[in-house]
């Protein structure tokens, strides 16, 4: 092993761990996410009020937006969050996940039922 190498070693082990310390961050953040996301559309679905949905998206990650799309008999949320903190924050990356649900509230939810 050259003398080079061995000066190299220590800094190649640090990028590598930094590496994975900032996906795993990034797999917590859009873990939390997909949870709000599906929660919210269950939410929405349920009737409950945009702003109910919109909290429990901000209280699973700070600083997270969401949008609201109804397809039918389904509404899904998409939350979206660029993750703050840690190593991840160096990222410019946007983290987002969808949740999707029936839309109890929806007259086309419905329209397929004997009256």
């Amino acid at each position: 092993m050259s003398a080079e190498f061995a000066m190299i070693l220590p800094a190649l082990a640090m990028v590598i761990a930094l590496g994975v310390t900032a996906a795993q961050q990034c797999g917590g953040v859009q873990m939390r996410l997909a949870d709000a996301a599906a929660d919210a559309a269950r939410m929405i679905g349920r009737g409950e009020g945009a702003g109910s949905a919109a909290a429990r998206v901000q209280a699973a990650q700070g600083g997270a937006s969401m949008s609201v799309q109804r397809d039918g008999v389904l509404v899904c949320v998409t939350a979206s969050a660029v993750p703050a903190g840690g190593i991840a924050s160096t990222l410019t990356l946007e983290l987002s996940a969808t949740g999707c649900a029936l839309d109890d509230q929806g007259g086309v939810a419905d329209a397929g039922r004997p009256e």
